[in-house]
């Protein structure tokens, strides 16, 4: 996927695989947010939260269908070497761009990208404020069994199968928590950069 930000009254245009996806038609505002979801791994619940944020999957708290969970852009796809890394999920209907993060146990990371954010704004006025929001908390026990066959020890036929049941018990909390995200990222609180540990979705 390839994104480049353009000027005020300009077009976007996304394009895969060398074709034109689609154009969005968009006036920018000078208030644009980026909105980062996190867990362990960065490539099951995240990413179902940045589908569902993206609008590609039922804005509802249906359950998902197996065909639906396993077209999900980057589900159980990303392997040890994308720790650490923002992976690009799209633009979402309000100009504001969606990544992906995987940060394993350790919740520095996340506390480090602020502190380089809030860096950034001070000296080089970087205007974007940034949501991060934690998804570990959706995360059932089997999907978690399923992660560790499937990713950990490469044995998929019976890790894919725990995935999606894992993803099918908790789809309506990740629909749910990313409608919360969204209504605290438009909240004008004068924050910058919005840390959501998301507790409650547990």
């Amino acid at each position: 996927m390839y994104y480049k930000k353009f000027e005020k009254g300009q077009t976007i245009n996304r394009i895969r695989n060398g074709r034109k996806e689609h154009n969005i038609y968009k006036q920018y505002r000078d208030d644009n947010m980026i909105y980062i979801y996190n867990d362990y791994g960065g490539t099951h619940t995240t990413s179902l939260a940045a589908a569902y944020h993206l609008k590609q999957l039922p804005q509802s708290q249906k359950k998902l269908t197996t065909e639906q969970i396993l077209n999900v852009k980057y589900f159980n796809k990303l392997t040890k070497k994308d720790f650490g890394k923002l992976i690009f999920h799209g633009i979402d209907e309000e100009g504001n761009s969606v990544y992906t993060i995987g940060r394993k146990r350790n919740k520095l990371v996340v506390k480090a990208l602020k502190e380089w954010t809030l860096l950034l704004e001070d000296k080089h006025h970087f205007q974007e404020k940034i949501v991060f929001s934690n998804t570990s908390p959706t995360v059932p026990m089997v999907m978690s069994i399923g992660g560790f066959f499937s990713r950990g020890l490469g044995i998929d036929f019976i890790g894919v199968p725990l995935l999606v049941m894992g993803a099918k018990q908790c789809c309506d909390n990740i629909y749910r928590l990313v409608e919360n995200t969204k209504k605290i990222g438009e909240a004008e609180n004068g924050e910058k950069v919005v840390i959501l540990e998301n507790k409650s979705y547990k």
